[in-house]
């Protein structure tokens, strides 16, 4: 495939970016910090065939996942028939016992899932994590392929692949399919929050109003917009970008200053979509994560397409046994953290540290899963004029309208350290675009 001249445009496709303001936050100590999410223009290439395959599961799997919630807040049949545990519903930091019994509109709970895979050196993807409460990451290989194009457009008349320029009519068709009638909104925590380069830049693909909080009251048991003029306009959709217990003071944290007061009310009565849905995060514990398979038998009566990273909960004593026994060989991560915190590998430990991990996980099984260390691929990235291979994961997009949508595309990140399995940008990662070649 024809990349070199792409390549000589990459310093120019980072400028650009930051030019164009493409950050990432992250608090840390306390305090907020804004920084580059570092470009490599070598993509990641995906074969025609094999993201047919990846579709295929990645549908299979938020199919079963949308089921599950479903159930969880209304029937729970799945814990009645012993396939889930009790303790791993109610025990999850994702579970709101606020949202037993709401339908949302079409039934629908995650409309948006990130999914995220790596492929081993044994030639299998596995997939890693299910992030289904507010996934970001979708603006970056959007506008990155869109300043490719601009810098080389040679590079892409030459080479034969999907076009990603389609997720904002995918995620516009998401926001109508459940729309209870009215503009469509997204809600953005502020300047300050770590994806807000990504509310702006789909709030302008996808022509929704970009709002705060302030922006947006309920009346007569309805949401609206305020206009500057002191317009009112009503809102069927709303495309929250804030975490469940910030959304509505009145419902969850009562010191939450960027939510909307009775807005869960309202959603709770039907009268507008919230994508996500409150509550879906029951079912992307990492705890939730070890039963996905299972979830596709039970849901779907299918064997899962793709496979999980392999599992072992403390919670089961012979998994405890085997998690003891293998200790210096797994990664273990905490269920209630994410962008690569509260992971932590056996075999960086010092003694001290392994006897006191192993204490707490004595004391809290339920708070932690572990897993074999994969060995997955290695990508090449340009660094100092030449290439070197760095471990990459992808982060896949499925939107769930009248069907499961699943984006040609995805965020490939990579570490920019040699020895690092952890790629998250939170931890200094970098990003490439990801190619699906066409038929």
């Amino acid at each position: 495939m024809r990349q070199l001249e792409l390549l000589q445009h990459t310093d120019t496709v980072n400028e650009l970016l930051a030019r164009y303001g493409v950050r990432f936050g992250i608090y840390k100590n306390n305090t907020f910090k804004e920084q580059l999410f570092p470009f490599d223009a070598i993509p990641r290439v995906i074969e025609y065939e094999e993201f047919l395959y990846l579709e295929r599961g990645l549908k299979q799997r938020v199919t079963a996942l949308n089921l599950f919630i479903k159930d969880i807040y209304s029937d729970k049949k799945i814990v009645k028939d012993g396939v889930v545990p009790e303790d791993f519903i109610f025990a999850s930091s994702g579970y709101l016992a606020e949202c037993e019994g709401i339908l949302p509109p079409k039934g629908i709970y995650s409309h948006i899932s990130g999914i995220d895979l790596v492929k081993g050196k044994d030639g299998n993807w596995y997939i890693l994590e299910d992030n289904l409460r507010v996934p970001s990451g979708a603006s970056y290989p959007m506008i990155a392929r869109e300043l490719c194009r601009r810098s080389s457009p040679e590079t892409f008349h030459d080479n034969h692949l999907e076009d990603n320029r389609n997720y904002a009519q995918l995620l516009r068709q998401t926001f109508d399919h459940v729309s209870v009638g009215g503009h469509t909104v997204i809600l953005t925590p502020g300047r300050y929050n770590a994806a807000y380069f990504e509310h702006s830049y789909l709030a302008e693909r996808t022509g929704a109003h970009l709002v705060n909080g302030s922006e947006l009251k309920v009346e007569d048991d309805k949401l609206y917009y305020v206009a500057v003029n002191g317009k009112k306009e009503r809102v069927g959709a709303v495309y929250r970008r804030i975490s469940d217990e910030y959304l509505d003071p009145m419902n969850f944290n009562p010191q939450s200053l960027i939510g909307i007061p009775h807005i869960f009310d309202v959603f709770r009565k039907g009268n507008v979509a919230l994508l996500n849905a409150p509550g879906n995060g029951v079912a992307d514990d990492k705890g939730i994560y070890y039963f996905a398979p299972k979830m596709i038998k039970y849901y779907l009566g299918e064997e899962p397409v793709l496979s999980n990273a392999p599992t072992y909960l403390p919670f089961y004593k012979e998994d405890m046994a085997y998690v003891l026994e293998h200790f210096d060989n797994l990664v273990l991560k905490d269920v209630a953290e994410a962008g690569g915190y509260g992971v932590v590998f056996g075999d960086a430990m010092t003694r001290e540290q392994r006897e006191a991990f192993i204490v707490l996980l004595k004391k809290e099984p339920r708070r932690f899963i572990a897993q074999e260390v994969i060995d997955f691929q290695d990508l090449d990235i340009q660094e100092e004029g030449g290439r070197v291979p760095r471990k990459a994961d992808l982060r896949a997009f499925v939107l769930m309208a009248d069907e499961p949508l699943v984006w040609k595309s995805g965020l490939t990140r990579f570490s920019r350290n040699s020895d690092s399995f952890i790629v998250n940008s939170s931890q200094g990662g970098g990003f490439k675009d990801t190619w699906v070649l066409s038929q």
